[in-house]
């Protein structure tokens, strides 16, 4: 089994729900850059303030700051755990920064078009106190506006509203789809069509993971 894997793919390709998952089946601990800079955010911390500004315009949060937090993250794992990197790396510099770190085994690339995810996005709400995420076609909450976790009122995330996601999805196709090549180059990169329902994807993950 692969125990070092890097999910790839724009945002609302259903990164974050297969990341999920493999840690509910086989353990992995997940490493999300979004869920620790929003936590931040939350909390007010020095990185949060920082980071808050580009979160909300749809801009990718600088390398430096995204590569210590992270770090920070790798270095307090056991050597042997498995390990699912979503939404790090996001450039080319941050994918040498980690390998620096840790052996990448597969770099799994969702692949989705742009209207699918924007349809996808748009209606998708988060819960700001567990970071459940839910969608109001394809996965609503038992009852609607709250969290069936937690219980608390969910949010459409300011960088889930149609301009910002447009914005999001130009930075990534500027900004992030040269890590395919990257890892193309280093022969770990498998991709799927994220398209389907969440177990026809994820029949499809498992069997690049095992």
């Amino acid at each position: 089994m692969k125990t070092k894997i890097v999910l790839l793919g724009p945002p609302g390709s259903g990164k974050g729900t297969q990341g999920e998952k493999l840690c509910e089946q086989y353990g992995f601990v997940k490493l999300s850059t979004g869920d620790m800079l929003r936590e931040a955010v939350r909390k007010g911390t020095a990185l949060g303030v920082k980071a808050d500004g580009y979160m909300k315009s749809g801009a990718l949060v600088p390398n430096d700051l995204i590569i210590a937090l992270m770090k920070e993250k790798i270095t307090s794992l056991d050597e042997g755990t498995g390990i699912i990197f979503d939404g790090f790396p996001r450039t080319v510099e941050q994918a040498n920064a980690l390998g620096e770190q840790v052996h990448i085994d597969l770099a799994l690339n969702l692949d989705v078009n742009d209207q699918e995810l924007i349809d996808r996005l748009t209606k998708r709400r988060t819960c700001p106190k567990c970071n459940a995420v839910y969608h109001l076609e394809y996965n609503p909450p038992k009852r609607a506006g709250f969290c069936d976790k937690c219980r608390s009122v969910l949010e459409l995330r300011s960088d889930d509203r149609e301009e910002t996601v447009r914005n999001r999805l130009k930075v990534y196709r500027e900004s992030t789809l040269p890590l395919i090549k990257y890892y193309e180059k280093k022969g770990n990169l498998v991709t799927i069509e994220g398209v389907g329902s969440i177990d026809e994807i994820f029949a499809k993950v498992k069997k690049a993971v095992l």
